[in-house]
């Protein structure tokens, strides 16, 4: 019995890949130049029965949904969805699967270790040492508490409330911004983002990317946050207008920022390199050993699901 086809247009982890080399017909998309693709297609296209792929790493344009005509299902290793082609997928009857949960607990670490290496100048009082200003100049500027600052998320789902929970454990003050307030948790709802910046001390934005939510933290949502404030960004680089940022940052507008993520990965705008009052992270959050592996692994028990005929572990 033949093997069945799929492509793989961005590879799993090495212990993952291993298993679906053992169980089906790999076709490298990945590994291929732009003819080799083309040549790929030419050749295979018609058996390709699903697709390998992320987010971050190649995605899955509606040009290459065209080139599959009987592909039957797309799995994709990561949360974000907005390199995807779903809704033409869906049209087709093909369903998509990602990895949510499993990088919740990660995602948000990251968030407070960036909030905290922020706010605390942790990268500047490293600095402040191995460039011999401790002996020079004695003990470094004073920064700023955690205790009792005001927490703003944007997007309490999932792994907003993994961050708003950490957050009240260092004794933060959470409130969060949503069209509908969330009746299973105490923090106060904003449906206005300006009142939501201009009333906290940092602000989270915890959103999808894609066209909903571009530029949704906007230029009057940052000069709202104000001079004291702080930008914690652990979502999608197209959800704040990012030339705005690195503006008001110049500027002293904003206090601070910590991103992990950016527009054009991995290009990151060349004065946010040099700025001391931010933290840089490369869109890393969920890169663990741990998490990457069960993000993995979900894309085999999602494939093997379905071609078992069995319910999808994690359809959307």
């Amino acid at each position: 019995m033949s093997k069945i086809d799929v492509l793989v247009v961005w590879p799993n982890r090495p212990e993952q890949m291993k298993i679906l080399e053992e169980t089906y017909q790999l076709h490298r998309y990945d590994q291929a130049d732009e003819q080799g693709k083309e040549a790929m297609l030419d050749e295979v296209g018609e058996r390709i029965r699903a697709v390998v792929t992320t987010h971050g790493g190649g995605g899955f344009p509606e040009s290459l949904l065209a080139r599959l005509p009987n592909l039957e299902i797309v799995c994709c290793s990561s949360v974000g969805l907005d390199t995807l082609c779903v809704d033409k997928c869906h049209e087709r009857g093909i369903p998509v699967t990602n990895t949510p949960d499993v990088l919740t607990d990660d995602v948000a670490d990251m968030a407070m270790m960036l909030t905290l290496t922020t706010l605390r100048r942790f990268l500047p009082a490293v600095n402040w040492i191995q460039d011999g200003s401790w002996v020079e100049k004695g003990m470094m500027p004073l920064n700023t508490a955690i205790k009792g600052k005001k927490l703003g998320i944007v997007g309490l789902g999932r792994i907003g409330k993994a961050i708003a929970k950490r957050a009240e454990a260092f004794g933060m003050i959470v409130s969060y911004y949503s069209r509908s307030p969330k009746p299973e948790v105490d923090y106060a709802n904003y449906d206005d983002l300006v009142a939501l910046a201009k009333d906290v001390d940092v602000l989270a934005p915890v959103v999808p990317g894609g066209a909903d939510t571009q530029g949704m933290i906007s230029r009057e949502v940052l000069t709202a946050l104000g001079p004291k404030g702080y930008f914690i960004n652990v979502s999608r680089g197209s959800v704040v207008d990012e030339p705005a940022m690195v503006e008001l940052l110049q500027q002293g507008s904003i206090a601070g920022a910590g991103l992990d993520v950016f527009v054009d990965e991995p290009n990151v705008p060349a004065p946010l390199l040099t700025m001391d009052n931010v933290v840089l992270q490369p869109h890393c959050a969920s890169g663990t050993y741990e998490t990457r592996g069960a993000m993995a692994q979900l894309v085999v028990d999602n494939l093997a699901a379905h071609f078992a005929g069995k319910p999808l572990l994690t359809a959307v």
